[in-house]
């Protein structure tokens, strides 16, 4: 859902339980469209630090694009001191269908690691017409995504305990 048309602000009022604070969080970014990604990243990591988790237990990893960030999703999420994992990219629609192709990968391999891992695998990646598009969502007028993905992954964590507790 956009951001503009939530009608609850919950990252606002959002506060993460205690042994949530405990988790080790991976953010793999694309290089991509790096002004934009580094800015989702800056986000995630700076939400991650105010909910209690600890900077040596956020682990930031780069790949060269959004089509990469998949694998090395999978990678990160299949070592056994990862909770979670928030991939951040930024994909602008082109002249050409390469633009789908790059989507349709990149969502469905975040998808699989999750549901292959049993990890919370986050999709933090614009998919946007435009740069400015992209500019609104990663700082702009529609806040910072790469926060957004934090907080799902944080959440996704308590729901993951609760259930399974």
């Amino acid at each position: 859902m956009a951001t503009h048309l939530k009608k609850d602000k919950q990252a606002a009022t959002f506060t993460v339980d205690k042994s949530v604070q405990k988790s080790t969080i991976a953010v793999v970014v694309s290089d991509w469209n790096s002004d934009i990604t580094h800015a989702l990243r800056d986000g995630a990591v700076q939400f991650l630090k105010e909910q209690g988790l600890k900077a040596k237990n956020i682990l930031v990893h780069a790949v060269p694009g959004a089509y990469e960030l998949p694998q090395a999703a999978m990678w990160l999420a299949q070592q056994k001191q990862i909770d979670a994992v928030i991939a951040l990219g930024c994909v602008i629609q082109g002249e050409t269908r390469h633009f789908d192709f790059i989507c349709d990968a990149c969502a469905h391999g975040i998808m699989q690691v999750g549901l292959t891992t049993k990890k919370p695998a986050v999709f933090g990646v614009l998919t946007t017409d435009t740069l400015k598009q992209a500019v609104e969502r990663s700082g702009g007028k529609y806040g910072n995504k790469g926060k957004e993905a934090a907080e799902t992954a944080l959440k996704m964590l308590e729901l993951k305990r609760h259930i399974l507790q």
